[in-house]
């Protein structure tokens, strides 16, 4: 009888415990979701952002979607950091933020690693080594060939300094001991748009702004940086075929959240995250721009944050990259 009344009393205490937590998975949401985007409107981060908050909102729940742009996302990415941990600010990262600028930067005002939770992997692209038509290469092995032989001669457009591009160019260099230049730039357009002008002889770039260029002829694809071909490029071999399978990466995006967000909540939303990416619409809408849905459970995020954090902190330490 004693028994039955400690287990009673133990129940009901757990009971009052998960009642008083500042959301639940019972609870959650009774108020509207923020996610902030530290990059600008319109590109990938921002469009996966506004289709998660459209389809919550077919479901009946409010999702915001607020950019907070500056400091290549470092602005955002704090703002979410120092936020309260009840699920309703949420963080749409990526790989700039998460697993690269610690490593450019002495001082980050958060700390990437102790500051967010994973929620979900929501989006990649690979990058896709493209190379002006004067360049004779066809193939990666043919570009490393074509670089021995001219040192110092050929040069690689960069989107900036830390950016996909930037890192991806220079593990390349790294792995087969390149003398390649780099020439940076201030975001992709403009460096792609010397690399089809010929003013610059290659570059890392992502698919879905290679794209119009490809079909058009002005520059030509010698692999992408994925285990798998790209449904938007299909005839572009990867680095793994090309026997190249350490040459990996390309920007990523995925939710987090301010770390100490209960884990009910966490759950709850990777799952409606889990659904909405699934369905057909929006897979075919986001594959067709030459993204990848990863998606999966927290671990599967976490773990692979933790990996490109180590990935890139190497390169950028080998190739001694500092951002100014």
């Amino acid at each position: 009888m004693r028994l039955n009344r400690r287990l009673a009393i133990v129940a009901l205490a757990s009971a009052c415990i998960f009642a008083a937590a500042p959301a639940s998975g019972q609870q959650y949401p009774s108020q509207p979701i923020k996610i902030i985007v530290s990059l600008a409107p319109g590109g990938v981060a921002d469009i996966v952002a506004r289709i998660f908050a459209n389809k919550m909102g077919e479901a009946g729940k409010t999702v915001i979607v607020e950019n907070r742009t500056g400091g290549s996302g470092i602005i955002g990415a704090d703002a979410v950091a120092k936020s309260q941990a009840d699920g309703y600010t949420l963080y749409m990262g990526f790989h700039g933020t998460q697993s690269i600028l610690p490593h450019l930067m002495a001082k980050l005002p958060y700390d990437a690693t102790k500051d967010f939770l994973p929620v979900i992997f929501i989006a990649t692209s690979p990058d896709i080594l493209i190379v002006h038509p004067s360049i004779p290469a066809k193939t990666p092995a043919e570009l490393v060939a074509y670089v021995k032989a001219n040192p110092g001669k050929v040069t690689y457009a960069s989107p900036g300094v830390g950016s996909s591009g930037h890192v991806a160019a220079e593990q390349f260099k790294q792995l087969h001991g390149l003398d390649i230049t780099p020439v940076h730039y201030r975001g992709a357009a403009p460096a792609l748009q010397d690399v089809v002008a010929g003013h610059a002889s290659m570059m890392f770039d992502i698919v879905p702004l290679t794209k119009e260029q490809l079909a058009a002829g002005k520059v030509r694809a010698l692999a992408i940086t994925s285990k798998q071909r790209g449904a938007a490029v299909p005839d572009v071999p990867t680095m793994v075929e090309a026997g190249m399978p350490e040459v990996q990466g390309g920007p990523w995006f995925g939710l987090f959240a301010p770390a100490g967000t209960p884990r009910p909540v966490i759950a709850w939303i990777n799952a409606e995250a889990n659904r909405v990416f699934s369905l057909p619409d929006v897979r075919e809408r986001l594959t067709g721009q030459g993204l990848t849905l990863p998606l999966g459970s927290p671990e599967d995020f976490g773990k692979h944050v933790d990996e490109e954090t180590k990935r890139w902190g190497e390169v950028i330490r080998r190739a001694n990259i500092k951002l100014e």
